[in-house]
This record gives C-alpha cells, structure tokens and sequence, in this order.
C-alpha cells in the first residue's frame, strides 16, 4: 500500500509559521497515492482499503506508488478472476474493486493517469438482497443479555454492553466511542448521543430495559459523577475505553455460555438483530434507516427479512 505522507504529516503538526523552502519542496513531492490514501478519514474504511491495496499490489507485484500508473484494465480483469478462484463472495469482490476504483478516481483528479481502468469492469452481483450478517431469534438475544452475572461489576458491565447492542443496534465501534455524558435527556427522555461514521451524531432514545442496566452499572463502577469517562472500560480500570477487539471476544464469549450456535455469528449479528426485530414489530424502516445510521436506505433494506418469515410461508396454509 502506498506509505502515508508521513513527512507532510510532520511538517503540518508543527506549522506555527510559514513553510522553508525545504519544506515546500518535501510536501509537493508527495505521490498522489500517499494524498489519497491520507485522506481516507474513517478508520475502518482505511483499514479494509489497505488490505484491498495490498491484496492488488501483490497480485501485480506494485512495489512503488507510481507503478499503480501503468495499470491496465487487463490487470484489474486478471486479477478480478483470481478473486473468483478463491471463491470470495460477491460483496467482497465488489469491495476490493470499489477500493482499487477510488484511487484511480483520484489519480484522475490529479491527472497523475489518463482513465479509470477499473470503471467498465463488471462487478459481481450480490447473490440475495438478504444481508450475510444472521440475525438471532427472540430466544436467543434474551439468553444473550442474561448471560452476563449481575453480581459482579464485569457482569454488569457486560449486561448494560450487550442491552446498548441488541436494544439500540449500534456498531461497535460506536459503542467503544460513547462517554458517559453521552447518557443525556432530549425533550425529558434518556437518550444515548451515538458518534457515527463520517463524524455524524445521532440521538438514540434509551430503551427502558438499556437504560435500567446502565443505570445499575453506571453505579457499581462508579462513573455517574465522571461524564467525561469512557462509558466502556476494561474491568482492570485504565480510564481507557473498551477496545472493539474486546467487545468482539467478550460477545462470543457470552454466546457460547449461552449455547448460540449460529454459523456466521459476529458483534454485527447483535446489530442486525435489533434491526430485524425492529422491522419484524413494524418499525418504519425510514425510522430504522436513521436510528441505525445508514446513509443509503438499501443497506437498511438487507435487515429486512419480512418476506422470508417461515411462518408467513404458504406451507402452513396447507390443509387436507
């Protein structure tokens, strides 16, 4: 993957007066690649793109940046049959061409190249309009948020953790960013002030089942009286917030207490749980769009599984 201007980085950090020549020169320098790559703000989308580069560049053998500029179309298509072959799903394959496809949009803003060689490549369709992510059924996330013990501060913990997942679908990126101020009133209701992605702010209101656990775990830990706190930290206090690797090994740890089997099973099942749920109690999925965050309203779409209930199936209207 093309390195980070780390040098311009560096120059910027400490810019209290005007640029040396030196300096100048060093900035202007910077491979368009780096620039892109620099400006890629969120966190996730930077790392899934640099694991797509990386994927790209040792499939052509790209050792330095502007060697992207010889790229051809027959590249893209030789290497869009390789991600076939390792029988990849659509959406993934999809991914990595949107990865590679930006940049060559922004080496054509700069004109560092003529075309976009990956525009014209076909995409792999997505197989179902039904996300991958599985949803658990009722029984299941009420096995889920009791498994956690309610007699130690861990367990209360993990208890208010799970009840902000599976009762207000968020990310868990976005649960390891709440603080606790971030527990607030809106028009005298509780509501948990949730940071997106793209620095977008939503306000949440508070189930009542969340707001009693973390209300009950706000007061064992101590934290109702420091609203700057991280809402989330490791039982070891180390005024740190709870990683999202921590969330992950702590969510898989309470469903196989709980005896959830469930092929696929991630954090993000947690959040496409509390949208189906949502929508299965017909929840407006405009409504659902916005309280999960979504800025397309076909994402929201994948959560919705109405037409596939079992129970809805013309099977059951069988008689003789």
């Amino acid at each position: 993957m093309p390195p980070r201007p780390d040098t311009g980085r560096a120059i910027a950090e400490r810019l209290d007066r005007s640029l040396t020549a030196a300096e100048f020169h060093q900035l202007a320098a910077v491979p368009a690649e780096a620039e892109w790559f620099a400006n890629l703000d969120n966190p996730r989308t930077r790392r899934a793109y640099q694991t797509d580069l990386q994927d790209f560049m040792g499939f052509a053998g790209i050792r330095q940046a502007d060697e992207f500029r010889i790229v051809t179309r027959a590249h893209v298509l030789a290497w869009r049959t390789v991600l076939e072959d390792r029988a990849l799903s659509g959406a993934t394959i999809r991914r990595k061409l949107a990865a590679l496809s930006s940049l060559f949009e922004y080496l054509c803003e700069k004109n560092a190249v003529d075309f976009n060689p990956v525009r014209g490549a076909k995409r792999p369709k997505v197989e179902s309009n039904e996300g991958r992510t599985p949803a658990l059924g009722d029984h299941q996330a009420r096995a889920l948020l009791d498994a956690p013990d309610p007699a130690t501060l861990k367990g209360q913990r993990d208890r208010a953790m799970l009840a902000v997942l599976l009762y207000h679908g968020l990310r868990r990126e976005e649960l390891c960013l709440l603080k606790v101020r971030d527990i607030h009133h809106r028009r005298g209701v509780p509501h948990l002030r949730v940071h997106g992605k793209g620095d977008k702010t939503r306000y949440v209101p508070l189930h009542p089942a969340g707001a009693e656990r973390l209300h009950a775990y706000l007061e064992a830990a101590g934290l109702a009286t420091t609203p700057d706190a991280a809402l989330f930290q490791p039982v070891r206090k180390t005024g740190k917030a709870i990683t999202a690797d921590g969330v992950y090994k702590c969510v898989l740890a309470y469903a196989a207490q709980a005896r959830i089997s469930v092929q696929g099973f991630g954090v993000h099942s947690l959040r496409a749980t509390a949208a189906t749920n949502a929508l299965d109690h017909e929840a407006d999925i405009a409504k659902v769009q916005e309280w999960l965050g979504h800025a397309n309203i076909a994402t929201t779409r994948i959560y919705d599984r109405r037409k596939s209930r079992p129970e809805d199936s013309p099977t059951f209207k069988v008689t003789y």
